[in-house]
């Protein structure tokens, strides 16, 4: 009988489609963007959009509110948006969200596009520190109608964005002027402006009210309209999972940089001492996360040389010490790379100054106490081989004339000497010729 209950129950368990949605119902899948756009978001959104018909979903409706983040990854966003089986809805909300820089690309590319009361949009001037735009980012910088394009590549870089956003506005139908404003000049709007001005379709206090609202618009899918039936339909919350926290946690350059530094000085250490396993294996695994995570990330190839170049700096201080010229100027290297490591200026994925010196500052401890340690070792008097015996205390075990047998080091020894000795006394190791020791009276060093 519990047997056949318990095979009731899993059935029952697997026929149920997911997050409180009835069998058979239709459902619109909301996605939670929130906070700087990066690779993790990029992830979560592209496979959240990818995956929403198999969780029987009518529509994605894409819940905004960023500050801005990468160029490539608001590019992988709006390129799944826009290849979408099923309406993709972004609302900006709820109030005190916004939808700047990356975002504002985001609105423009959903097929329906909304805001609650208190939000706003814009700030979209893309910054592009080196090479081409799809190379950067799309970091926020203030609203300055008066700033112009500073160089040639810059100039480039904006083109790039403008026409981008215009294709978008065309697109979807929504006001052209204000979308290339929005990246010329970093302009921003409120949602009652946005709305009034064609950016946005419509204003919604939360997404139960965007779903009443929108029964019955038709929005174009390719080369087809869809009629949007949202009446009566059931929302589902994709949370993110744990491949995107850990994406979005070792994607942060600041933990990047840490998963570096341990890998290779865990690779430096199994080197040293081979057979730890431990610091190897550590060191291996933190190393090759670190590595993917600058793979994801717009890095500059010139910071990764200067961290390396610092790195190995301050290791050759504990080998070839150099009074401090190589820690120093290596500490030096290891800030400036760390510096210029991420080719962005979005707040979010730039390196701590506070972290860089603080590892800097250990890297350069840590080969400074490798040479205080090694000059300790080398005024430290030989422990080993005949010149240990040197200036060693020894006891007068037996003598006649000028040898005899003495007591030295926990062993019995043949000893000559020049000067007269007497049976228990104290004498000191001068010299060794093969296995005698030359001694004379006096008190020695004890072992």
């Amino acid at each position: 009988m519990l047997f056949r209950m318990g095979l009731l129950m899993l059935g029952l368990a697997f026929a149920v489609p997911g997050q409180g949605a009835d069998a058979g119902a239709r459902t619109a899948l909301v996605l939670n963007l929130e906070g700087p756009i990066g690779p993790a978001s990029a992830d979560y959104v592209i496979r959240g959009i990818a995956g929403a018909q198999a969780r029987d979903a009518v529509l994605v409706v894409l819940r905004i509110d960023t500050p801005g983040g990468l160029d490539a990854s608001m590019r992988e966003i709006v390129r799944a948006i826009l290849a979408a089986p099923l309406p993709v809805l972004a609302f900006v909300g709820p109030g005190g969200a916004r939808a700047a820089s990356a975002g504002t690309y985001i609105l423009y590319a959903s097929h329906l596009a909304a805001m609650a009361p208190g939000t706003n949009l814009g700030a979209a001037t893309p910054v592009a520190l080196g090479g081409a735009p799809n190379d950067g980012d799309a970091a926020e910088r203030p609203s300055d109608p008066t700033r112009r394009p500073a160089s040639t590549m810059e100039t480039k870089v904006i083109n790039d964005a403008v026409a981008y956003i215009r294709s978008l506005a065309e697109l979807r139908g929504r006001n052209v002027k204000w979308a290339e404003a929005a990246v010329r000049d970093g302009a921003s709007l409120s949602a009652e402006e946005a709305r009034s001005r064609d950016v946005i379709d419509l204003m919604a206090t939360s997404v139960t009210d965007l779903l009443e609202q929108v029964n019955g618009r038709a929005v174009t899918m390719g080369q087809r309209r869809v009629v949007l039936g949202t009446r009566g339909i059931v929302q589902v919350s994709l949370d993110p999972d744990w491949r995107t926290r850990l994406l979005g946690a070792i994607t942060n350059p600041n933990v990047a940089l840490i998963l570096m530094m341990i890998g290779l000085y865990g690779l430096l250490f199994e080197f040293m001492s081979p057979g730890a396993i431990y610091p190897g294996t550590i060191g291996a695994i933190s190393l090759l996360l670190g590595l993917y995570a600058l793979s994801v990330l717009p890095v500059s190839h010139a910071g990764i040389a200067l961290i390396v170049l610092g790195t190995a700096l301050m290791v050759a201080e504990g080998f070839t010490p150099s009074l401090g010229v190589l820690g120093i100027g290596g500490a030096i290297a290891f800030v400036l790379g760390a510096t210029i490591l991420i080719d962005t200026e979005a707040p979010a994925f730039s390196v701590s100054w506070p972290l860089a010196a603080g590892i800097a500052a250990t890297g350069l401890a840590f080969s400074l106490l490798v040479v205080r340690l090694a000059w300790r070792s080398h005024r430290r008097p030989i422990a080993t081989g005949a010149e240990s015996m040197l200036g060693e205390q020894a006891t007068v075990l037996e003598w006649s004339g000028r040898r005899g047998r003495v007591l030295a080091a926990g062993e019995r020894w043949t000893a000559e000497s020049d000067l007269p000795v007497q049976v228990g006394q104290q004498v000191r190791v001068t010299d060794l010729h093969g296995l005698v020791l030359r001694v004379e009276p006096g008190p020695g060093r004890t072992s």
